[in-house]
C-alpha cells in the first residue's frame, strides 16, 4: 500500500471524533529547533492546527534528549533505521556521540504515538530525528554535503511500528488529508509529494 493509498483510507473524522496526528512540534511554530527557533514557517502543516476535526499531538525527539538550544547533528554510517540497529551512530558537528539519546527519544516518541492512537505523523524531512524522505549522510556542515535516502531515527521508529509517516513537503499527501478533514477542500491535483520533484528526481538519478 502506498502512502496515498493508506491516506485516501483514513476515516473522515468529526469534532467529536478528529483525526489523531502526531507533528514535529516545529511544524506548529514551537520554538525547539537547533538553533532555538521553529526552524522556519511551514504553512501546509500548520493548516492542520486550524481546523477543530484534527487533534495535534506534537513533539520534538531532539528537544527532549538534548535541549534547545544544541549542536546540529546528523547521522553517519547510514539512516535512521540502521542506527535503531546499532551500524550507523548520530553525531554532533563537534563529534559527541548522541546517538544512545535519539534512541530513547525515538522511544518516547512512539510511546507518545501508541497512547494517542495516532492515525498519521507529519513530521520534518531532512532532520536526523524526523526525516521520513531524506537525511543527510554525515555532517551536513562538510564541504561535501550529501543528501540520501531514508528515515531519520524517530521517524523510521514510527515506520518500523507500523505508524503512517509523512513530511511536510509530501504537499500532495497532505491535499488528501485535507480533504478528509474538510469537506469543502477541493483537492489540489497539481500538488506533488518531495519524492516527485526535479530535486529529488536529478539527486537521486530517478526517472
Amino acid at each position: 500500500m502506498t502512502d496515498r493509498d493508506y491516506l485516501k483510507q483514513l476515516r473522515k473524522p468529526d469534532k467529536e471524533h478528529p483525526l489523531r496526528v502526531l507533528m514535529s512540534a516545529c511544524l506548529s511554530g514551537i520554538t525547539c529547533g537547533w538553533d532555538g527557533t521553529a526552524n522556519g514557517e511551514y504553512p501546509a502543516a500548520l493548516k492542520l492546527l486550524q481546523y477543530d476535526t484534527v487533534r495535534v499531538v506534537t513533539f520534538c525527539p531532539e528537544e527532549f534528549s538534548f535541549g534547545s538550544p544544541r549542536e546540529m547533528c546528523d547521522i553517519h554510517g547510514g539512516t535512521g533505521f540502521d542506527v535503531l540497529d546499532g551500524k550507523a551512530r548520530l553525531l554532533t558537528e563537534s563529534g559527541k556521540d548522541w546517538t544512545a539519546g535519539i534512541i530513547r527519544a525515538s522511544e518516547k516518541m512512539l510511546e507518545i504515538a501508541r497512547q494517542e492512537a495516532i492515525e498519521l505523523a507529519v513530521l520534518m524531512d531532512i532532520s536526523a530525528a524526523c526525516g521520513s524522505q531524506v537525511i543527510y549522510s554525515g555532517n551536513r556542515f562538510s564541504q561535501n554535503k550529501i543528501y540520501q535516502i531514508g528515515a531519520g531515527v524517530a521517524a523510521a521508529q514510527l515506520i518500523r511500528h507500523g505508524f503512517k509517516v509523512i513530511s511536510q513537503r509530501d504537499y500532495a499527501s497532505l491535499e488528501i488529508v485535507y480533504s478528509k478533514i474538510d469537506p469543502a477542500h477541493q483537492a489540489d491535483l497539481s500538488k506533488t509529494d518531495h519524492h516527485e520533484i526535479p530535486w529529488y528526481k536529478e539527486y537521486f538519478k530517478k526517472g
